[in-house]
This record gives C-alpha cells, sequence and structure tokens, in this order.
C-alpha cells in the first residue's frame, strides 16, 4: 500500500472522510531535504472548502537539515488519484525520504523541480 505524506489539510479527518469516505490510518514522520512556505492557492472551490487562500507548499531547503513534520499515511491507488484531483494547480506529486527510512507520495510546488537541493 503507498504511504502519502501530508503536511497540511490532508491531516484533517473531515478532509479525509470528505475525499476518501474514511479516516486515513497513519503515523507522525518528518520529510528531509524540504521547508514549508505558503502560496496563493487560485482554485475557487479548493479555496472555498478550505476556508483560506494561502496554504502550505513544499520547496527544497536550503539546508540538508531541513524537515518538515506531518503524517505517513496509506493510502490505495485509487485513493492517490482521488488526490491528485484534489490538490490545486500549484502542487505536483512527487516521491520522497522520510526520516523513517520510508518513501512516501507528497505534494510539492509544481514550480520546483522534483529533487531537493
Amino acid at each position: 500500500m503507498p504511504l502519502l505524506f501530508s503536511y497540511g489539510t490532508l491531516q484533517d479527518e473531515q478532509v479525509q472522510r470528505s475525499l476518501f469516505g474514511r479516516t486515513l490510518v497513519g503515523r507522525k514522520d518528518y520529510l528531509l531535504g524540504y521547508e514549508q512556505a505558503l502560496a496563493r492557492v487560485e482554485d475557487a472551490d479548493f479555496t472555498r472548502t478550505s476556508g483560506k487562500t494561502h496554504h502550505a507548499i513544499l520547496r527544497p531547503a536550503h539546508s540538508e537539515a531541513a524537515q518538515v513534520e506531518g503524517m505517513a499515511f496509506k493510502v490505495t491507488d485509487a485513493e492517490l488519484e482521488r488526490t491528485d484531483k484534489y490538490e490545486p494547480v500549484e502542487y505536483k506529486r512527487v516521491v520522497a525520504r522520510l526520516a523513517s527510512g520510508r518513501q512516501a507520495w507528497v505534494y510539492v510546488d509544481a514550480q520546483i523541480g522534483s529533487e531537493p537541493e
């Protein structure tokens, strides 16, 4: 079962139930090599649902010691496809390494490369 690392709205149980029809099973972990920033989201439906115009987004960090706290959730391939449709165009899905040694899908800034610097 794939892992999905969430540092934002996908950690919210209400969002999970709405998107997947269930509460996700996961555990706390850290994403290595990235840092969090805020990005303006232009998708009106997404911002109406969240109630915010700016959301957390990940970009490669300038420090190798950088890490972002979040949750690594077990999801199905079908749930990953639903998540791709849920996330606005400002985000893209990439594979990244977690502090636990596992790899997980994560949504990062669509304007950057897929690997941390």
